[in-house]
C-alpha cells in the first residue's frame, strides 16, 4: 500500500527505498583522512554558496504576538544598525528589511565553520488585524528589534439586531 505522499508526489516506495538507502550511506561514510574532510568540507561549503543566488536574501524568525491595545514583533537582528532597516505596512502587511553587513571584512579561504549570515534580509507578516499604521514605532535594543503596532479602533464588533419584516 502506498502513502499518501508517495502518492502526491509520483514516487513509488521502491524508488524511495532505494534514495533513502543511498542517503544513509553517503551520511554514513566519515571521510578517513584529514585531506578527505578538507575536501568534504569544501565540497559542502561549494554546494551551500552554489545554491544561494546573488539575490538571495536571508530571512528573519519572528515573535508576534497580541495585547488589548496592540500587536507586537519581536525580532533578532544583531549587528545591524537602526538605519540599515526598512519597515513597511501595506494593507495587512508588514515588511522588515534590512542589510547586516561585516564591520571588517577579511577574505578567508579556510572556513570550518560560515554560519553566520551576511547580507540582505527581509521578512512579511500578514497582521491578524487591522492596525493604526500611522502610530507605529520601532526600537532596537541590544540587538533584539520590537515593532509595536496599535490596533485599529475602527474594528470594534457590534451587534446587529435582526428585524422581522
Amino acid at each position: 500500500m502506498s502513502s499518501f505522499l508517495n502518492k502526491l508526489s509520483g514516487i513509488k516506495e521502491e524508488e524511495q527505498e532505494k534514495e533513502v538507502q543511498s542517503v544513509n550511506r553517503e551520511s554514513s561514510q566519515a571521510p578517513e583522512s584529514t585531506d578527505e574532510r578538507d575536501i568534504a568540507a569544501e565540497k559542502n561549503t561549494k554546494q551551500e554558496k552554489d545554491w544561494l543566488d546573488e539575490n538571495y536574501e536571508g530571512q528573519l524568525s519572528v515573535d508576534v504576538y497580541g495585547t488589548n491595545d496592540e500587536i507586537i514583533v519581536v525580532s533578532t537582528i544583531a549587528g545591524v544598525k537602526p538605519d540599515a532597516i526598512d519597515i513597511s505596512i501595506n494593507n495587512d502587511m508588514l515588511t522588515i528589511r534590512g542589510e547586516r553587513s561585516q564591520e571588517k571584512e577579511e577574505h578567508v579561504d579556510d572556513y570550518y565553520y560560515q554560519e553566520c549570515y551576511w547580507g540582505g534580509f527581509s521578512r512579511s507578516i500578514i497582521l491578524p488585524v487591522e492596525v493604526e499604521a500611522d502610530q507605529v514605532s520601532a526600537s532596537l535594543k541590544n540587538g533584539v528589534l520590537t515593532v509595536r503596532l496599535p490596533r485599529s479602533r475602527k474594528s470594534k464588533s457590534i451587534s446587529v439586531k435582526v428585524r422581522e419584516e
